[in-house]
């Protein structure tokens, strides 16, 4: 099962690849831009095949983790091509643009129409209310003393149901206590196991209420509903909204205080984490993690990377400004080191992902 699933992340990261590469090769069929090499993976071909309408060469390699829309001329620091009508840097700015940005818009796309069919199919999830439970036990107090566990669920106290969809009631009746009180009856439901514990809160003066020595913490009821076209397209622009927005603020926080720097993975991580979340939480996550990483790639493209498309963006910016290209080789040498610095991190990136999992 476990292989089932490592595939399935597999052709995830093959259907957001040719996707955004797809969003290249169309935009440049639009546009008259005449492509060189549409390849899915890297490495070795295993299969190829020439388009006889267009002579470009379709290949599929054996390394399934990443691909390229070649054109003509393009990062050819030699400047051999520089007279070659088809080359890339021949074309008009405009187009080349709009065909570097169909690209990562092409993600964008993706997960907004996948959301979108996932709503309109499985229906929208709603929050019907909020369960307490214990997101930590701190070291020394009532709640450590007698026995309670992180991810214990308290079901009532002194006899009164505190599942009632919201975490209020539990606070409430631990901060209600006061000195000379009998100790609060509490149960506990850990697992399939339900246990019955005595605690005596006592009072946190520097938080100004009575405590048992835990943090709470809230785990949202939810029901489905089913939805219409126009909910799924409101929920799935909402969820894009918010997913892109959690990823900018993710990249910003690196960026300024190196949040995050050793969660960072390259493909064999994310092949990892979809394998393990998809194991837990079934297609419904699939799903999440698809949209959610297809617009992480389409975001991460649009940096000004050299060697991805948001570098090649800023050299048609600077061409429009300046009214005249920036020469081809020079362009070409700053995109060439760029990739083999990307080429490199993904190569360090792998190294750790594997000393990750065996570890």
């Amino acid at each position: 099962m476990t292989v089932f699933y490592v595939l399935l992340a597999i052709l995830m990261l093959a259907i957001l690849i040719v996707v955004h590469e797809l969003g290249h090769y169309t935009a440049a069929r639009l546009m008259k831009i005449e492509v060189r090499e549409f390849a899915v993976g890297f490495g070795p071909k295993i299969l190829g095949w020439k388009s006889k309408k267009y002579e470009t060469d379709f290949s599929l390699r054996a390394i399934p983790l990443g691909g390229f829309c070649a054109f003509y001329g393009e990062d050819d620091p030699t400047g051999e091509s520089k007279d070659d009508p088809r080359a890339f840097s021949k074309q008009n700015v405009w187009k080349r643009m709009f065909t570097i940005l169909m690209g990562p818009v092409m993600n964008f796309v993706l997960a907004f129409v996948v959301a979108a069919c996932f709503y309109l199919i499985g229906g929208v999830q709603t929050v019907t209310g909020v369960d307490p439970y214990i997101v930590s036990v701190t070291a020394s107090g009532p709640a450590h003393d007698a026995g309670m566990k992180d991810g214990d669920i308290i079901t009532r106290v002194n006899g009164t149901d505190v599942l009632d969809g919201t975490t209020d009631t539990l606070i409430g009746m631990i901060d209600s206590w006061r000195e000379g009180d009998d100790p609060l009856d509490i149960t506990v439901l850990r697992g399939d196991e339900t246990l019955q514990m005595e605690l005596t809160p006592y009072f946190d003066e520097e938080e100004n209420k009575m405590r048992i020595g835990v943090i709470i913490g809230g785990r949202y009821r939810t029901e489905t509903v089913r939805v219409g076209p126009l909910e799924a397209i409101a929920g799935s622009w909402q969820y894009c909204v918010y997913a892109g927005g959690t990823i900018f603020e993710a990249l910003g926080n690196l960026v300024t205080k190196g949040e995050g720097l050793d969660q960072t993975s390259g493909p064999v991580g994310v092949i990892s984490l979809v394998t393990e979340q998809v194991q837990e939480y079934g297609f419904e996550m699939y799903i999440q993690l698809l949209v959610v990483i297809s617009i992480n790639l389409g975001i991460m493209n649009l940096l000004p990377i050299p060697g991805l498309d948001g570098s090649r963006l800023i050299f048609g910016i600077i061409e429009v400004i300046r009214g005249k290209p920036v020469p081809p080789e020079k362009e070409a040498i700053v995109h060439l080191c760029g990739m083999a610095l990307l080429f490199g991190l993904m190569i360090f990136f792998t190294f750790k992902d594997i000393i990750r999992l065996f570890n």
